[in-house]
């Protein structure tokens, strides 16, 4: 079955003529009807592809996109009702550039709205199923590319990361989930939760895919005013089987109390191996990152509740009309938004919206940008000795639908380890290190210092191609 293949693997057999866009189409789409009714990765099917040039370099090998970036001619809803039926005008640059390399747009994956949250399970379309257990969530909030992926539902995908959105499912699904640099991938065309934090980045079957597809759609866009103008590498170089020399930090602070003693054993274990072939570890402290939850829920509400504001029904998706009172307008936006939103949506504006509020503003706002600086101060310090920093992805493997659903909290601690990658606007990588006693997949998180993409990937390769982790499929049960 071509589907359960990398697009590395594929290119290969492209480039020697023994296979064709077609049998991998066909190959994604019978595994899609086998068990998409139980997993429910997609928002939006897939459409029926269109040939591309055969000489261009990847071929019409097929990718899945998260329902928040923006693909023209096809439905883009951010898996909220809100936005029933938008269809965007254009395209994202990271949908430009898989296009002009050949690549096919194969579906919308599931998520949950507008991003808000850890599980996928406040997506309008319903939750998606984790292909390891179907009881349990695949993480979030693109959980939809991240079981696709892990169910061979698709090559390889494109998420958003706010504060793990990428690397926390990949970590529960047991695949590849890279969040580069603020400002090395273009954000034109993403739509936007918390701007300064939120990235685009890869969601794949292994590392190599990984790098393949940060080649593609890294570099500067004037059309984006956060993309930093730095050359990105070439960072299928950057892939090398050995570490010796590599310096990695151990922060205290991530292996404390909470996290799950199979997750912990499985990092300790992915230490011990990165030094075997070669790397030098060393404790070190991240003394503010215990504000990093409180920090990341002040400014993230608050720039979620000023970018969700454009949506009120005028110009594009629902619109709640019928109202003959003295104000039908106010009463338009009033219904449209109190349909359209659901309840973590409303939940995460009405707290942005208070902490922006004056009297607050100062006290918490402006409170938690301070608090910001000193996190990437931390990760500054240590990045001046070291060249990466090792942790866990997650603090336990993935739990059960509906466990944490009434309990906001809980399930904002489920980005513990994640949320200050963002803060800090450095780069990080979640690749699968172990398994738990209910066979459940353990990711370990890598992270660098900014734009230092290139020793993520040395690390997290030299790691892949020592273990057989990333070759552990679930048994799905359809």
């Amino acid at each position: 079955m071509l589907n359960t293949k990398t697009a590395h693997e594929l290119i290969d057999l492209l480039n020697k003529g023994q296979i064709t866009q077609n049998e991998i189409l066909s190959d994604l789409k019978s595994q899609i009807k086998k068990t998409e009714p139980k997993i429910k990765a997609y928002a939006h099917a897939p459409n029926n592809s269109e040939p591309v040039n055969k000489d261009s370099f990847l071929k019409g090998i097929p990718i899945a996109i998260k329902d928040n970036i923006c693909t023209k001619e096809a439905l883009t809803t951010c898996s909220s009702h809100i936005l029933d039926g938008f269809i965007p005008p254009y395209d994202a640059t990271v949908i430009e550039r898989l296009k002009e390399k050949g690549a096919v747009i194969f579906g919308k994956t599931n998520m949950d709205e507008f991003a808000f949250g850890s599980s996928c399970e406040t997506s309008f379309y319903g939750p998606t199923r984790n292909p390891w257990d179907l009881k349990r969530v695949p993480g979030g909030s693109s959980g939809g590319s991240a079981a696709a992926v892990a169910a061979d539902e698709a090559i390889w995908a494109l998420g958003s990361d706010t504060g793990g959105s990428i690397r926390q499912p990949a970590a529960l699904c047991g695949i590849v989930g890279l969040k580069p640099t603020y400002g090395r991938v273009s954000r034109y065309g993403l739509i936007a939760f918390a701007s300064s934090l939120d990235q685009i980045g890869p969601i794949t079957k292994d590392v190599y895919d990984a790098a393949l597809l940060l080649n593609i759609i890294a570099g500067h866009d004037e059309r984006d005013s956060t993309s930093v103008d730095i050359k990105a590498d070439d960072y299928l170089s950057c892939l090398k089987k050995d570490v010796k020399g590599l310096k990695i930090a151990l922060p205290k602070e991530y292996f404390i109390k909470g996290l799950d003693k199979d997750v912990e054993a499985a990092i300790k274990e992915a230490k011990n191996k990165l030094e075997k072939l070669g790397a030098t570890f060393k404790e070190v402290s991240l003394p503010h990152t215990k504000y990093a939850v409180a920090v990341y829920y002040i400014l993230a509400t608050a720039e979620a509740s000023s970018n969700l504001a454009r949506f009120d029904g005028v110009q594009y998706g629902l619109r709640c009309t019928g109202a003959k009172d003295a104000n039908p307008m106010i009463t338009m936006y009033k219904q449209t938004r109190g349909k359209g939103f659901g309840s973590e949506a409303k939940r995460r504006i009405i707290l942005g919206t208070y902490v922006l509020s004056s009297g607050y503003y100062d006290a918490y706002y402006l409170r938690a940008l301070k608090v910001r600086s000193l996190i990437k101060k931390d990760f500054d310090d240590v990045f001046k000795e070291f060249d990466c920093v090792l942790t866990p992805t997650s603090p336990t493997a993935a739990f059960k639908i509906g466990e944490r659903l009434d309990d906001p909290l809980s399930m904002y601690l489920s980005d513990i380890y994640t949320i200050s990658a963002n803060l800090a606007g450095i780069p990080a990588i979640s690749l699968p290190c172990g398994l738990t006693k209910d066979k459940l997949p353990i990711g370990l998180q890598i992270l660098s210092g900014p734009f230092k993409e290139e020793n993520l990937f040395r690390a997290a390769y030299a790691f892949e191609q020592n273990t057989d982790w990333h070759k552990i499929k679930p048994d799905i049960k359809v």
